[in-house]
């Protein structure tokens, strides 16, 4: 129980501190609508699927790095900014740890998933089919990212978050495929014991 509370009163301080006084409050809106939607959903199957501690902790990082990314932009957080000057970079480079956690996260899920439902007896398909379904999961951002673009132009440039990189979509889903990739490999036993505790 303690360890919940300390997780809904850390996503709730960051989402308060996010809130206030944003660089934009629409493209905020966009940025953190996915964190809110996961705490929705921990909430409704926290008592008939609760997640490993694992599990769990990634979502929060997830979501924390979806709420900073809403409150600066995710071209403009600061942190980024000084590490673009001191390594020379040409760009912010934060909506790329975002992408690289869109694979990283959803993986871990999304593993524990089809182990506990038992839909894969093979452990060589069964990560096949994460790594395919965090690569499908980010390709649907992207479009997502693409449609708001289309029809709302005063946010495109903030969601988009391109900063004039041509191949800005390709590289993020690269990215998500590299982050399902060392989730898989860094993670597995870890996440295998704590799905035995969790029984």
């Amino acid at each position: 129980m303690t360890r919940q509370i300390l997780w809904v009163a850390t996503f709730f301080v960051v989402l308060v501190w996010s809130a206030i006084s944003p660089k934009d409050y629409y493209t905020w809106i966009l940025e953190v609508f996915p964190a809110l939607v996961a705490f929705g959903l921990l909430a409704w199957t926290r008592k008939s699927f609760p997640l490993t501690p694992l599990a769990n902790i990634l979502i929060l990082v997830h979501c924390i790095i979806l709420m900073v990314g809403g409150h600066y932009t995710y071209a403009e957080v600061p942190l980024f900014d000084w590490i673009r000057e001191g390594l020379d970079q040409g760009r912010n480079n934060y909506d790329k740890l975002g992408h690289f956690a869109q694979g990283f996260v959803p993986a871990l899920v999304t593993r524990e998933i089809v182990i506990r439902f038992k839909v894969f007896n093979n452990r060589n398909w069964r990560n096949f089919f994460i790594v395919c379904f965090c690569l499908g999961f980010s390709a649907f951002y992207e479009l997502i990212e693409w449609w708001v673009a289309l029809f709302s132009e005063a946010a495109a440039d903030s969601f988009l978050g391109t900063q004039g990189y041509v191949w800005d979509t390709q590289s993020d889903m690269f990215l998500a495929l590299i982050g399902a990739v060392v989730a898989l490999a860094a993670l597995g036993r870890l996440h295998d014991r704590q799905l035995r505790q969790l029984g």
